[in-house]
């Protein structure tokens, strides 16, 4: 790790201010002192900005804003999350760890970076670390990596439990750009798949920040679930999950939202297989040709086929579980 300049912003407006190619902003920092510590990332000065964004959860009779510095911890604990939003809480707790989750703040959580083991050897080629000098992982060791939407620059995955439920909820994120004005974005439009760019996560404007995240009330507090498939119960990152949700009027799917980790550079929105879905009857043949809908023409790499069945059995069980959560 480089020596690096240590500062604290008292204000919203001195920490963006401060934002330049060689400062970057710590809030947790159980993702950034991780690149630090590989030499991925080298900043000559970090500003801390853990005391001039929210950190409450507010709620009013339309939606739920979570601040930017809300630890993963508070959000599960909140009761407001819990009775309305369980989806998000669920998700959060099949991540990290407790230690993890204490110090994660919301905002980070969005901007964390790819575990691709590529990402962090820095004896290796890695666009998304070096652009330019090529993705190991296309024909590395890939099992770990994309099936859906990679290209040939990169085939990272995204690492985040949360930002899949938050997907699936068709969320919102406010920013805080240099000018300190704020601006929205769709959730599912803030994270980019790496086209020719990828070295480029999401779609943050340079110099601006998290300010908090936002969802609008919605059916899908009764009948969700949220199935992670892993290496190992708990410390391992995602080989595939999904988050689904339903509305039901009886046996009669009204709505349905899914969504997967583990499979792309994204968190990602089954929206065709959603579509089928809605009014149809919520049976174990229904929720089969969901899942094969989603599984067809997906490309693997060489070693992560196994990951098209696998994901197959997740959204099956995801939406068998949808009906239990009810029961």
């Amino acid at each position: 790790m480089r020596p690096f300049i240590f500062s604290k912003s008292s204000a919203l407006s001195q920490a963006l201010s401060k934002k330049n190619n060689t400062t970057q902003f710590i809030a947790g920092g159980t993702n950034l002192v991780d690149l630090m510590k590989k030499n991925i990332a080298q900043p000559e000065s970090l500003v801390d900005i853990t005391t001039v964004l929210p950190d409450k959860i507010t709620t009013n009779t339309k939606s739920i804003q979570i601040g930017a510095m809300v630890r993963n911890t508070a959000i599960t604990n909140n009761a407001t999350v819990k009775a309305k939003y369980p989806l998000l809480a669920k998700a959060i707790l099949a991540g990290a760890s407790p230690q993890i989750r204490n110090m994660a703040s919301t905002g980070g959580n969005l901007l964390q970076r790819t575990r691709c083991p590529y990402f962090y050897d820095i004896t290796t080629p890695c666009n998304k670390r070096k652009p330019g000098t090529g993705c190991s992982a296309m024909q590395g060791q890939n099992r770990m990596n994309a099936i859906v939407g990679y290209s040939d620059q990169c085939v990272a995955v995204h690492p985040s439990d949360m930002c899949v439920a938050l997907a699936a909820l068709d969320a919102t994120v406010t920013l805080t750009t240099k000018n300190n004005k704020q601006e929205n974005i769709a959730f599912t439009n803030f994270h980019r798949l790496p086209e020719n760019l990828p070295e480029r996560d999401n779609n943050l404007p340079a110099n601006a920040l998290i300010h908090s995240i936002s969802i609008n009330e919605n059916p899908f507090n009764k009948n969700y679930a949220y199935v992670k498939l892993r290496d190992r119960d708990s410390y391992a990152f995602a080989l595939v999950s999904v988050a689904a949700a339903l509305q039901l009027s009886g046996n009669t799917i009204v709505q349905a939202r899914l969504a997967s980790g583990g499979v792309a550079h994204k968190p990602w929105r089954w929206t065709e297989a959603e579509q089928y879905l809605k009014g149809k009857a919520a049976t174990a043949t229904t929720f089969s040709e969901a899942a094969t809908m989603i599984t067809k023409g997906l490309k693997p790499l060489s070693h992560n086929g196994f990951k098209v069945p696998l994901l197959h059995g997740a959204v099956e069980t995801a939406l068998q579980n949808c009906l239990v959560a009810s029961q």
